[in-house]
């Protein structure tokens, strides 16, 4: 009897990553893995832009809870949003 493909859990920490790193990945499941164009493509471009200070401070605890930049998250919310 074959077992059920792997998937990638819900990981917070480095030490979580590599636990889960450290095991046979061999069935782990590819179709829950999505292309990642926005982090990948070069960045030669700049937007400039005013934001409420309140909006700018819930972004960046948003990316720090995230364990990322915040010009990283926005971003993601850009790409996602283009992607509907």
């Amino acid at each position: 009897m074959a077992s059920k493909p792997k998937f990638v859990p819900v990981m917070t920490t480095d030490a979580e990553a590599e636990a889960f790193l450290d095991q046979d990945l061999s069935d782990l499941d590819p179709s829950q893995f999505k292309p990642l164009t926005w982090e990948s493509a070069p960045k030669s471009a700049r937007v400039n832009m005013r934001l409420p200070e309140a909006l700018i401070t819930a972004i960046k605890a948003r990316a720090k809870a995230r364990g990322m930049p915040y010009q990283r998250l926005i971003r993601e919310a850009l790409e996602r949003e283009l992607a509907r």
